[in-house]
């Protein structure tokens, strides 16, 4: 099975242009096939988007992009976003969100999890996890984050009620000095860890 998870997604390119309205600003997003929530936003990620800590002169990272929701959003409300993804299809798609948006304050890198961004730190680390992947790559994104957080950065992650909130906030809160619920609804989490 295909997954959108890998670099290079089997199924065949389609791709469907979506419009949203999210925290006061309107966005044209291109979904694709192969490319996680194609033809919609998701009600994980609207959650996080809605309730995701930000401030003015942050620099963020939205880990695992897709096509861009989250770095999008985020770039009208901080400073500087590095988006990144191992799915390539993922990382073209938001290249080209990034122009129809008109977006000049972030970037696009490809690779896994935080090897694009060796060495560099953020307040914020901001994800829609892609728990399909599996537990490991989940624990890897929550132990690695402090590491590429500033004192006091954020990793901010939605997670699925039923499908290892339990697991991922017990995995934070050995990792955070503090933990959050931000925010809760349509059957998932919003946690805030806090470095």
């Amino acid at each position: 099975m295909s997954h959108y998870y890998s670099e290079e997604p089997k199924v065949p390119l389609r791709t469907k242009t979506i419009e949203v309205c999210l925290r006061g600003h309107c966005f044209r997003f291109i979904t694709a096939s192969g490319v996680f929530s194609f033809g919609k936003l998701d009600r994980g990620t609207e959650l996080l988007i809605e309730s995701m800590i930000l401030n003015e002169g942050w620099r963020v990272l939205d880990l695992g992009c897709g096509y861009g929701a989250v770095g999008i959003v985020a770039s009208r409300f901080v400073g500087q976003v590095v988006m990144t993804d191992i799915n390539r299809r993922a990382i073209s798609i938001a290249k080209k969100n990034l122009k129809i948006n008109g977006v000049k304050n972030a970037e696009v890198r490809w690779g896994s999890l935080y090897e694009p961004v060796r060495g560099e730190r953020f307040h914020s680390i901001i994800t829609n996890p892609p728990v399909h992947a599996g537990k490991e790559v989940l624990r890897e994104i929550v132990i690695n984050a402090p590491l590429h957080l500033h004192d006091e950065g954020l990793l901010q992650l939605v997670i699925k009620t039923k499908q290892g909130a339990k697991y991922i906030k017990g995995l934070m809160e050995e990792n955070f000095a503090e933990v959050r619920e931000l925010a809760k609804g349509s059957g998932y989490r919003v946690y805030a860890g806090i470095a």
